[in-house]
């Protein structure tokens, strides 16, 4: 072979090799539009109290006291929105859904109904996490972005007893039951942060807390999140972030009075499409 046809083979080789390759696209810190869909390794932590008409009921471990697995592998979905330049929108929601009948160790007041130590209970919990926030972006430069953050997550929470056989080994079949729905507003104030190190991976953080009373609930809430998010396409990616959320509320509504503690922390893995 002469000398041009090698050059010819050799750039006709390299063009192979450029195609083949995967492709990095330059991440902006913000984006306009995004959508992720994944998987929620969580952790739940959490003590409820449902007092009665005339008594106060008796603050429940959930897991010590009533068995229920505090590690979940649920899904959430998540969108953002930015329609101006320093204005974004967030919306996301995941769920969890848990049931586990248990011997009890002590006596329990729940609702107004003691449950006696030595009887047997089906305990059912769940948890619906509607979150939306806004940022203003006040500091928007080529690889970071930086501003103030407000927060609802809404906790949808619905919780029951029901007894199965009691203290004398009588089967009762749920004849007893109790069962408590409530709506938990956490709001929260804090900040956010953007930053692209490299030209397809970008890091973001969020943190906020507020203590305040809304909606007849005197809550005292934190909630923080950081991640990594990699694009080894233009507009798909993948996203894993670590968050941690804590309630700690005292309610007096109609529907639910007592007192709820939920910490809710753990991986999420996604899929994210952005442009």
């Amino acid at each position: 072979m002469d000398f041009p046809a090698r050059r010819v083979a050799t750039l006709l080789s390299l063009v192979a090799l450029s195609a083949a390759a995967p492709l990095a696209y330059a991440v902006e810190p913000l984006d306009t539009f995004s959508a992720r869909i994944g998987g929620y390794t969580s952790s739940f932590d959490t003590e409820i109290r449902a007092d009665g008409q005339t008594s106060s009921g008796t603050e429940i471990d959930a897991e010590r006291d009533l068995d229920l697995d505090p590690d979940q592998l649920i899904g959430f979905v998540a969108f953002t929105w930015r329609p101006w330049e320093h204005h974004e929108f967030g919306l996301s929601y995941y769920g969890n859904d848990t049931s586990k009948t248990h011997v009890l160790t002590r006596d329990i007041e729940f609702d107004g109904t003691v449950y006696e130590a030595t009887s047997t209970v089906k305990a059912d919990f769940n948890v619906d996490a509607y979150e939306a926030y806004y940022v203003w972006w006040a500091a928007s430069h080529e690889n970071w972005a930086l501003g103030p953050r407000v927060g609802l997550v809404w906790y949808s929470v619905d919780m029951g007893l029901s007894l199965r056989v009691d203290a004398d080994g009588n089967q009762v079949g749920g004849s007893v039951s109790n069962e408590v729905s409530t709506d938990l507003p956490a709001p929260t104030i804090g900040g956010a942060w953007r930053w692209t190190p490299a030209e397809d991976w970008r890091i973001s953080a969020e943190v906020g807390y507020l203590a305040a009373t809304v909606s007849s609930v005197d809550a005292d809430v934190l909630f923080g999140r950081i991640g990594a998010e990699w694009y080894p396409w233009e507009q798909f990616g993948f996203s894993l972030d670590y968050v941690t959320s804590r309630i700690q509320a005292d309610s007096d509504k109609s529907d639910f009075h007592g007192k709820f503690d939920f910490n809710d922390s753990g991986l999420r893995l996604g899929v994210v499409y952005r442009f």
